[in-house]
């Protein structure tokens, strides 16, 4: 069974595309180092909720959506292996300062998950 890193984030709908673009650099990035798949996702149906959702969970605001992201590795061994490369490669290096961030990365929220089920 396959390792998942998810994330979920706020992102301000006006810096989407910027969002896009850094995402796509990111994904080259982790495909490059061995992830086998990378996916950044948008909000499309997802309401707030009456105990909990994802607009809650990041305290959405109204001028933002949501994004859903996940990476799949062989095995937890194999996305540490696949992690240290990818935060020393100077590509990710030049993306990480918060702020030139097209999102708030203080209301993101991720971890690491055993497949439960793959069908």
């Amino acid at each position: 069974m396959n390792y998942v890193d998810g994330f979920v984030l706020p992102v301000p709908t006006d810096n989407l595309a910027a969002y896009r673009r850094m995402a796509s650099k990111a994904g080259k990035v982790w495909r490059e180092h061995g992830a086998l798949d990378y996916v950044e996702a948008v909000a499309d149906d997802v309401k707030p909720g009456k105990y909990t959702s994802f607009p809650q969970s990041v305290k959405l605001k109204a001028n933002e959506t949501v994004v859903f992201a996940w990476i799949v590795y062989k095995s937890r061994a194999h996305r540490d292996k696949v992690n240290a490369k990818v935060m020393q490669d100077p590509r990710m290096l030049a993306m990480m300062d918060p702020k030139n961030h097209p999102f708030d990365g203080k209301r993101m929220f991720w971890g690491g998950f055993k497949v439960l089920v793959q069908a």
